[in-house]
């Protein structure tokens, strides 16, 4: 019933969908964070709302490496699939579990925003374009202590290497943990019995990593990496026809999941 209702979902809500196309391809070389522009901005974000205590999506906002440039003369990297991914994606929250849910508003904040701490749930994408500054990976190790969690998403191929290399500024004893079904995660609340799944733009197989409190794969799942992935694209393109259904879905299923583990760990 819960598959039949997504269905449904994934193709009433969000409007008109026009394409877009991310490029694969090698991150630039890392530079010292003294040299890292502040974040690119955009003229059509919206105002961050208060906290509240509903579930307000939290997308991470950085300076990409290459200082962002790219698709359309302005690529920044971390705003891909804004906004209709997390409104998307906080519509079948609000419809499928009891979360109380913001519908429309989101919020955009840096790793070293004081305000990250009243939020469970963060989204980080393209990471393989990611460089924290030293007050980012502080930022952010103290948000994985105190109890967030982080859903890394978006990027494939060889940004695996800039965002190992990244992570280590925040945790240096990391280790990134394959995972596979057994792991509750993969149960919080829909049953997903199989990790197989395809990237929406490029011909690989997804891959799934947990980052794990004191690196111990018996305690929390503080972080995970959705590698060679792109949910919030199924997200964002679910009413679009040319994505398949069941992978829209399946892209749903895996973020609810996501976000029910790390509300009840």
């Amino acid at each position: 019933m819960k598959a039949l209702l997504i269905a449904g979902l994934a193709i009433a809500v969000g409007g008109g969908a026009a394409w877009s196309a991310h490029g694969v391809r090698a991150p630039h070389a890392s530079r010292p964070a003294s040299h890292v522009p502040a974040p690119p901005q955009r003229d059509d974000v919206e105002s961050n709302v208060p906290y509240d205590g509903r579930f307000t999506f939290v997308r991470i906002r950085f300076a990409p490496l290459g200082g962002g440039e790219g698709w359309g003369g302005r690529d920044v990297k971390w705003d891909h699939d804004y906004p209709r991914g997390e409104r998307n994606f906080a519509r079948i929250m609000h419809e499928l579990t009891l979360v109380p849910t913001r519908l429309r508003e989101s919020n955009i904040l840096t790793l070293d925003d004081p305000e990250l701490t009243k939020y469970p749930v963060a989204y980080l994408c393209e990471p393989g374009f990611w460089a924290p500054t030293d007050a980012e990976a502080a930022g952010l190790r103290a948000y994985l202590r105190k109890g967030g969690f982080v859903i890394f998403d978006d990027f494939a191929g060889t940004h695996w290497y800039n965002f190992a290399e990244q992570i280590r500024k925040v945790l240096p004893d990391v280790r990134l943990v394959p995972l596979d079904t057994t792991h509750p995660i993969f149960d919080s609340f829909f049953h997903i019995e199989s990790l197989d799944f395809d990237h929406p733009n490029y011909p690989v197989k997804a891959q799934f990593y947990g980052i794990f409190e004191d690196n111990d794969p018996a305690k929390r799942l503080m972080a995970i990496v959705n590698y060679n992935n792109d949910i919030g694209d199924y997200w964002e393109w679910s009413d679009g026809g040319w994505l398949p259904i069941e992978l829209s879905n399946q892209a749903y299923r895996l973020g609810v999941n996501y976000v029910v583990y790390a509300m009840t760990r």
